[in-house]
């Protein structure tokens, strides 16, 4: 089952309080405080980590607590001190406290890790508080309380490149075509549900993570058929690739559905508007899809490639139109990182 949003309570471990007890020896007169400090609380921990792909192992439980530290001892015994409690969550995993909305991290790379409720201090044993003028002290500390949150976790899946459109537009299809991913393929819309993850060759020593996004529609920049669920995970998309069917099943003009799509990304975030794209018209091998292909064309004032997922027509063309758009991205970030270690130095 895949899981892309879940609500938890997060809840650290308190520390164990200290000791207040003495030396009792038959042959150490005056022996004088030996109480030990208590252990800490255990942490909790939230690690990104590569082979996790969705959150439904934490959907099923709401309150996740970690163990509280053990009491001191006498003869200055520390408290044993509780061991972390570690969640696994996918890379892409947006941290969000519910109190403030603020985003505590985003896990975007694996390795990535966050203390999402940190563990309270152990207590002082009474040896602590003992001075020049209270030799014999009976305080202790309680130790501290853990930390208790609750958190919002929200997967935006990794991909270097996006596949968007209408529903039933070839998505699918096309992905099952250039990687060894088998999403559902039906000849009805919303036969994806849930984002799909391919991994595309370019050549024997360049490849590329592709992504099967559900199908959006008009209003989706508002939540209209789960919209918002969609949309989120086109933001990680460095490139986006937007598919067009030349003969939709609902008779609408393929132009106009480009333009909806469009509209839709640049509404839910005007980022995403202007991110890299290329467009192409899927089903290349119907006797329509020249002509979209060149109105298309027209309307956006750039190259647009017609591809057929069953006959293979435009597949190479698309491969080098995303490798140079990646090629052309990683030349203008080595740029930007020469340019900075430019300014910096003395």
């Amino acid at each position: 089952m895949f899981v892309d949003r879940v609500h938890i309570e997060v809840a650290a471990g308190d520390g164990g309080r200290g000791s207040a007890s003495f030396r009792r020896e038959k042959y150490v007169p005056l022996g004088g405080p030996d109480g030990g400090d208590g252990g800490d609380g255990g942490s909790v921990i939230l690690e990104a980590r590569a082979g996790v792909d969705s959150l439904a192992a934490l959907a099923h439980r709401m309150q996740w607590r970690a163990e509280h530290g053990q009491p001191g001892g006498p003869a200055n015994c520390h408290g044993r001190s509780a061991q972390d409690l570690l969640l696994l969550v996918p890379p892409g995993t947006m941290v969000i406290d519910e109190a403030t909305g603020l985003v505590l991290k985003d896990l975007a790379t694996p390795g990535d890790s966050i203390v999402a409720a940190k563990g309270g201090a152990g207590g002082n044993g009474n040896l602590h508080f003992k001075t020049s003028t209270n030799r014999a002290p009976r305080e202790f500390g309680p130790g501290e309380k853990g930390q208790v949150r609750r958190l919002l976790l929200e997967l935006k899946v990794i991909a270097d490149v996006g596949l968007v459109g209408l529903p039933n537009a070839g998505k699918s299809t096309l992905l099952s075509r250039l990687s060894r991913a088998r999403p559902q393929i039906a000849d009805y819309a919303f036969t994806t549900k849930t984002p799909m993850l391919g991994i595309v060759a370019i050549d024997r020593d360049r490849s590329f993570v592709l992504a099967d996004l559900p199908g959006l529609i008009e209003g989706a920049h508002a939540g209209v058929g789960l919209g918002h669920e969609f949309l989120r995970h086109v933001e990680r998309a460095g490139i986006v690739v937007h598919v067009v069917e030349p003969e939709p099943i609902d008779g609408s003009d393929p132009v106009v559905n480009y333009r909806a799509i469009r509209a839709e990304l640049t509404l839910y975030d005007e980022q995403l508007g202007r991110r890299p794209e290329i467009v192409i018209v899927s089903k290349a091998e119907l006797p329509g899809a020249e002509d979209v292909r060149a109105r298309l064309a027209a309307e956006t004032g750039r190259s647009v490639l017609a591809v057929s997922a069953v006959t293979g027509i435009g597949l190479d063309r698309l491969l080098a139109a995303v490798a140079a758009e990646m090629d052309r991205q990683k030349r203008e970030q080595e740029e930007a990182r020469q340019a900075t270690a430019r300014r910096l130095q003395p």
